[in-house]
């Protein structure tokens, strides 16, 4: 493959199309090489890749344009970058065996009073993550075992929900559901490194990365474990440290159940650190707890026995049954019908049904969000709090609307209510009884049943029960969006739960593409949709078009205003959008 000489222009002339169809070309190549085992293919292409000018552009924009955190300084203070500087960022992007301190800053976790860590890298360091990430990412998607789902391209939570309901649908099973102990601050250096099996010029950087120390309060600390959160390249160190825990349990407990029958294996899912275990017998449970254990110890990690137990999917054991997983609730419940025939309707046992529900921690965290937004808003306009509570009702219920929640989701309309009216009687006049209140704020004496709707009937307050329950298919086994079948990556793309209608629809209609750009929407791309006329009032599909964000910031920079509507995702975990098509 020819090399790609730097361009002598600007950030705005660089032709990004052209960039990523060169840079996801020699992923794919990476990931085939790494999946029939070529170890000198895969080190030759990702030095290509690292020192191509338009892997280190697109890295310089991932970081300054597209990251959440992009606006996030690190201990140089610097947090945004002008054009000009963007380029000079990529051409000096070179890995080295130096790295700058991370900076810590303190988060909250939600609905909870502790905090967490996250280490900010500058500006460089995340750019040369990104970097190192585009050529790493390829050959581990093809060594990474089917059951992982955290913090990979191309999976989700509801890839890890739907694994899991597909491993106890047929039979009950008891379960270990267990979260590693500060998985991210207490992973071994040496171990992760001798793991990682790379370049000497990448595993330099990466234990640069890993040595650089920490600046907390003013004072630079040590760090001689772990890997901080925060970093771009953090979670595929983390995934890469916990590499092997599928496959040894296969090795230990995969066994023959009768003569000339098929293996029968331990059910295991991994999402980040959190992981369950499902086995019919609680004795294989304890083993393999044992044995993961035992594992877990060699690369400097633990369970956290606060959040270990052992319990079974439809019988109770030690008080319980059934378990909590990525906020959701999975248990089996006795499911019996009226036995033909007979006299007073007796009952026939069946077995015993699986059933998904949001978690009641879910719940809570859901319902003291919206009371929050609704103090919040206490002196707010009807159409401000409509505007605070859509996006938050929207994306919560999008999350569970993958199992079965119906119930549940027309309980917490029915909490959301009182919350509402409680909000409506506090700003009533003295002569306003509960009728006139009804009147003000929802629509049933305008023919428009129980909705929360200002006067003009412009902005009206969705439903959790409003949103449709449609089954979520599980990724198959190993696939990866870096093994070229399009077709696959694409369809997966429009039926994500947690695109909006609307932009499921522009997805179609635009045939899987940037109307900006060209270019075939990716995985973990952040889209969002453009109003032509620049009125976001007027939501007529004519007048909305999908983009890629940094696409977005391109049209309101280049036109003197910026607008955005941008995808929201729940906090209650974090999920990959699963899409990989050639542009």
């Amino acid at each position: 493959m020819d090399t790609v000489e730097k361009p002598m222009y600007g950030w705005e002339t660089i032709n990004w199309g052209k960039a990523q169809r060169y840079v996801f070309k020699l992923q794919k190549r990476i990931y085939r090489a790494s999946e029939r085992g070529d170890v000198k293919a895969v080190r030759k292409l990702q030095r290509l890749l690292t020192t191509s000018w338009y892997s280190k552009v697109l890295a310089v924009r991932k970081v300054t344009q597209d990251n959440q955190g992009k606006n996030t300084p690190g201990v140089d203070g610097v947090s945004r970058l002008r054009n000009h500087q963007k380029v000079k960022l990529a051409q000096k992007l070179k890995f080295n065996d130096k790295s700058q301190p991370t900076k810590k800053v303190w988060i909250p976790k939600p609905g909870k009073d502790e905090k967490r860590p996250l280490g900010i890298p500058t500006i460089e360091e995340r750019a040369k993550q990104a970097l190192l990430k585009m050529a790493l990412e390829p050959e581990w998607e093809a060594k990474f075992e089917p059951n992982s789902y955290g913090f990979r391209p191309g999976r989700s939570a509801h890839d890890a929900i739907s694994a899991i309901f597909n491993s106890i649908c047929q039979k009950s099973k008891y379960v270990l559901d267990a979260d590693i102990e500060k998985c991210f601050d207490r992973i071994n250096h040496s171990k992760l490194l001798d793991k990682l099996q790379t370049s000497p010029t990448f595993r330099k950087q990466v234990k640069a990365w890993l040595k650089s120390g920490v600046m907390d309060g003013g004072k630079l600390f040590p760090t001689d474990e772990g890997t901080p959160q925060g970093g771009v390249i953090s979670p595929l160190l983390a995934n890469i440290a916990l590499h092997g825990m599928e496959n040894i349990l296969e090795e230990r407990f995969s066994r023959r159940v009768g003569k000339n029958s098929a293996k029968r294996k331990i059910s295991f899912i991994r999402y980040a650190d959190d992981f369950v275990l499902m086995d019919e017998s609680l004795e294989v449970i304890l083993e393999a707890k044992a044995v993961i254990e035992e594992w877990l110890a060699e690369i400097g990690l633990a369970l956290k026995a606060s959040k270990t137990r052992i319990t079974h999917t439809f019988e109770k054991y030690e008080g319980k049954a059934g378990f909590n997983f990525l906020g959701f609730h999975i248990r089996q419940y006795p499911c019996s019908d009226k036995q033909s025939g007979s006299v007073g309707g007796a009952e026939r046992k069946r077995g015993h049904k699986t059933l998904i529900k949001p978690s009641a921690e879910a719940i809570q965290r859901h319902l003291q969000k919206i009371d929050g937004l609704i103090q919040k808003n206490n002196t707010s306009t009807q159409e401000q709090l409509i505007n605070a509570l859509n996006p938050v009702i929207r994306g919560w219920a999008a999350y569970y609307s993958t199992v079965a929640s119906a119930e549940t989701f027309k309980k917490v309309d029915s909490l959301v209510f009182q919350k509402l009216f409680g909000w409506a009687k506090r700003r009533r006049a003295r002569n306003q009884n509960n009728t006139d209140i009804v009147s003000n704020y929802w629509g049933v004496n305008r023919g428009l049943g129980w909705k929360f709707i200002t006067q003009d009937n412009q902005y009206v307050l969705e439903k959790h029960s409003g949103t449709k329950i449609k089954r979520h298919l599980k990724v198959k086994g190993t696939k990866s969006p870096y093994n070229g079948d399009l077709s696959y990556w694409g369809q997966r793309l429009s039926q994500h739960p947690m695109l909006r209608n609307v932009v499921t629809k522009l997805l179609k209609k635009q045939e899987g593409k940037c109307s900006e750009c060209g270019l075939k929407f990716i995985s973990e791309d952040l889209l969002e949709v453009h109003h032509l006329d620049r009125n976001r009032s007027n939501n007529k599909s004519k007048n909305l078009t999908l983009v890629h964000r940094h696409c977005h910031d391109v049209i309101h920079s280049s036109r003197g205003t910026v607008a955005s509507q941008v995808i929201e995702e729940p906090n209650e975990a974090k999920v990959s959008r699963s899409v990989l098509k050639e542009r």
